[in-house]
């Protein structure tokens, strides 16, 4: 590879760097590194235990690592909530990195619109009737402009997962961190889900996505990381990590996904 084309490769926006994570004497991930390039979409698979949730939570500082090091935009991430000096703190890099979770996390005394406004308002102190125009928007490009004044008990887990995906959108991430979003859905519902976010890859959100929808991940990433005890054990294109996997312990974890 010449001077040029190495000069030429993107930035990262967001990136691990030597990660470490342990929970008393045991160490869940084992020095990770990962640069997410804008546009790019990378699922991380991995058996239960493999460390891929803890990962992916280190990524916005939901869970602090015990080593290594999270850059933003080249930015060092300081442990405060504060910015200090060139370092950022953990509230900037909330603001701009999204995170959906396996089990929606949404207000349950609030109405739809009122969990889609409440980051925007509170958080970014954008005035009410802007917040409130934008996640109409998203809710609508969400599917569930309809369900606007409705109250999270009466939706289906599906449609909770869409708001909160909707009310991640609504702080103008930079980057999306989506933690097996669809693990918790009746099969029926997982469709829906996942037919936003391909909408999402498609409008060239960053993200960075948890998944064992391995058909889904072949179809919507750009670069598959296979977690396995703690480490990346396999990283590539879709076709070389699921679909042609040479690594035989890749192999045995694709084939109990393949029918």
């Amino acid at each position: 590879m010449t001077a040029t084309s190495l000069s030429a490769a993107p930035a990262p926006v967001i990136e691990a760097i030597g990660l470490r994570k342990t929970f008393g004497h045991h160490e869940v991930l084992k020095g990770l590194d990962l640069g997410l390039a804008r546009g790019e979409v990378v699922a991380l698979i991995g058996p239960s235990g493999s460390g891929k949730s803890t990962f992916i939570r280190c990524l916005n500082r939901m869970e602090a690592p015990t080593g290594g090091e999270i850059r933003f935009r080249q930015k060092r991430v300081r442990d405060g909530f504060r910015d200090r000096g060139e370092d950022l703190g953990i509230g900037t890099l909330r603001r701009h990195v999204g995170m959906v979770f396996q089990h929606f996390n949404l207000f349950p005394h609030k109405t739809v619109l009122q969990n889609v406004t409440e980051g925007p308002v509170i958080v970014c102190k954008r005035p009410r009737r802007e917040a409130e125009e934008e996640a109409m928007a998203l809710l609508e490009q969400v599917g569930l402009a309809e369900k606007h004044s409705a109250y999270p008990n009466h939706l289906s887990g599906g449609q909770k997962q869409r708001v909160a995906i909707a009310r991640a959108l609504a702080m103008r991430p930079e980057v999306l961190l989506l933690d097996e979003v669809t693990s918790a859905l009746d099969p029926e519902l997982v469709g829906e889900v996942l037919a936003v976010i391909r909408a999402l890859a498609e409008a060239g959100m960053t993200m960075a996505i948890v998944t064992h929808e391995m058909a889904f991940a072949a179809e919507v990433a750009s670069r598959v990381l296979f977690l396995d005890q703690g480490v990346i054990a396999a990283e590539g294109s879709p076709a070389e990590v699921i679909l042609e996997p040479t690594n035989p312990r890749l192999q045995a974890f694709v084939a109990r996904f393949k029918g």
